[in-house]
C-alpha cells in the first residue's frame, strides 16, 4: 500500500477511492473561463483539476481560481521554478513538476522549502519524451529504467530536503512502455502513483490507448489516481476515468451502460437509441445500470441483471426492471417510456443492490 497525501480535501494513495483528474484547456489568465471549466468538470464528477501555468500572469490568476473552485487545483509548471514559489503563495494545493526541465537543483530547493513550510504535495512528473539527457532512440526496456531511475533520483532530492508530500506520474505515448514503467515503480516507490498513457490521441483512439494502459495497471493493483488524456473537451476525460474505474468495479459513481452490439435480429435502430440512453442518463450519479438490448434473445435475459433496460422488437420494445418486461410501447417511445420508469422508481427512493464484484 503506498503513502497517503491530501491534495486539499481528496485522500490519495494509502487505501483511499481511486481519484479522476483532468485539466483545464482554457488560458489559466482568463479567469472567468477557467472557472466556468472548472465547474464544468467538477459537476462531471472531477476531482482535482490541473492548470496549465505558463507565465507569471497566471500564476498571479491562480489565486482567485483557488478561492472560486469546488474541487482542489494543481498547477503545472515547467522551466520557471518561481511561477511553482508564486502559486503556492497564491494557495494552489498541489505542483506538478517536471525534473527535465524545472531547471538547477538550488531553483527546486527553493520551491521544495516552501512547498514544505505550506504542506503543498508535488507530484513528479517524469515524461518519456522529456528525460534530462534527451537521448530518447533506445531500447523500450533501457527507456524504461531511465524513467525510473529519474524519478527516483528526484524522489532522493525531495527527500534530501526532508519533503514526502510526493506523488509521482512515469508516463509515455506508448502504451507498453507507460505499463512497464510503472509496474517497475510500483516494486521500488511507496509514494502513490498517478497513472495515464501522455499525448494517447483523439476520443477513439486515445479512449483504447488509455483504457488498455490504464485499466491493465489497475487491474494490477498499481494506481491511486488516474487522468485519461484527450484530444477532447476535458469533460470526456472525467467520463472516460469513471467508466475504467466502473469497469473494474474500483468505483461506482454513476451510471453502468451496457448494449449488445446489434445482429441480424435486431429490427429497430439500436445504435442510435443507445447513443441517446447514455446521453439522456450520463449525469445523473446513481450507481445503477442501464441495458438497451435489440431483441429478446438478448433483451430482459442476457440483461436480467440490469436495474432497468430497453429490449427491441419489430417497430416496438419493452421496458424491462430487473428481468420482468414491465411495459410495450412503440419505438419512438421507448426512451421517454424508460426515463419515466427511472425517475418515478428513483423519486419513490428505489436502491440498487450492490454490483458483483
Amino acid at each position: 500500500m503506498t503513502k497517503q497525501i491530501l491534495i486539499g480535501d481528496v485522500k490519495i494513495g494509502g487505501g483511499a477511492p481511486i481519484s479522476v483528474q483532468s485539466m483545464t484547456n482554457t488560458d489559466t489568465r482568463d479567469v472567468k473561463s477557467t472557472q466556468a471549466q472548472i465547474k464544468e468538470l467538477a459537476d462531471a464528477g472531477c476531482e482535482i483539476v490541473r492548470l496549465a501555468v505558463l507565465n507569471p500572469d497566471a500564476a498571479a490568476a491562480v489565486k482567485e481560481l483557488v478561492k472560486s473552485s469546488p474541487v482542489p487545483l494543481v498547477a503545472d509548471i515547467h522551466f520557471d521554478y518561481r511561477l511553482a514559489i508564486k502559486c503556492i503563495n497564491n494557495g494552489i494545493h498541489a505542483l506538478r513538476l517536471n525534473p527535465g526541465n524545472i531547471g538547477k537543483r538550488e531553483n527546486v530547493e527553493k520551491v521544495v522549502t516552501l512547498a514544505r513550510a505550506q504542506k503543498v504535495p508535488i507530484r513528479i512528473g517524469v515524461n518519456a519524451g522529456s528525460l534530462e539527457n534527451g537521448k530518447l532512440k533506445v531500447e523500450n526496456g533501457e527507456l524504461v529504467e531511465r524513467m525510473v531511475a529519474s524519478a527516483l533520483k528526484h524522489i532522493q532530492i525531495l527527500e534530501d530536503l526532508d519533503f514526502d508530500l510526493i506523488k509521482v506520474s512515469l508516463k509515455s505515448s506508448d502504451v507498453k512502455t507507460t505499463i512497464e514503467a510503472y509496474r517497475a515503480a510500483s516494486r521500488q516507490i511507496a509514494y502513490p502513483l498517478h497513472l495515464g498513457v501522455t499525448e494517447a490521441g483523439t476520443l477513439r483512439t486515445g479512449l483504447i490507448k488509455s483504457a488498455v494502459g490504464i485499466g491493465t495497471l489497475l487491474a494490477e493493483g498499481i494506481g491511486d489516481t488516474i487522468r485519461v488524456s484527450l484530444t477532447e473537451n476535458p469533460v470526456e476525460e472525467v467520463r472516460a476515468g469513471f467508466e475504467i474505474l466502473k469497469s473494474l468495479d474500483l468505483r461506482q459513481k454513476g451510471v453502468n451502460f451496457i448494449s449488445c452490439p446489434t445482429c441480424g435480429r435486431t429490427q429497430i435502430d439500436l445504435i442510435s437509441l443507445a447513443k441517446q440512453v447514455e446521453e439522456r442518463f450520463c449525469d445523473l450519479d446513481a450507481p445503477i445500470t442501464i441495458a438497451t438490448m435489440g431483441c429478446a434473445v438478448n433483451g430482459p435475459g442476457e440483461a436480467r441483471h440490469a436495474d432497468f433496460g430497453i429490449a427491441g422488437g419489430i417497430g416496438e420494445g419493452y421496458i424491462f426492471r430487473k428481468g420482468e418486461i414491465i411495459a410495450k410501447v412503440p419505438e419512438s417511445q421507448l426512451l421517454d417510456e424508460l426515463s419515466k420508469t427511472i425517475n418515478t422508481e428513483m423519486s419513490a427512493g428505489f436502491t440498487p443492490p450492490m454490483r458483483d464484484a
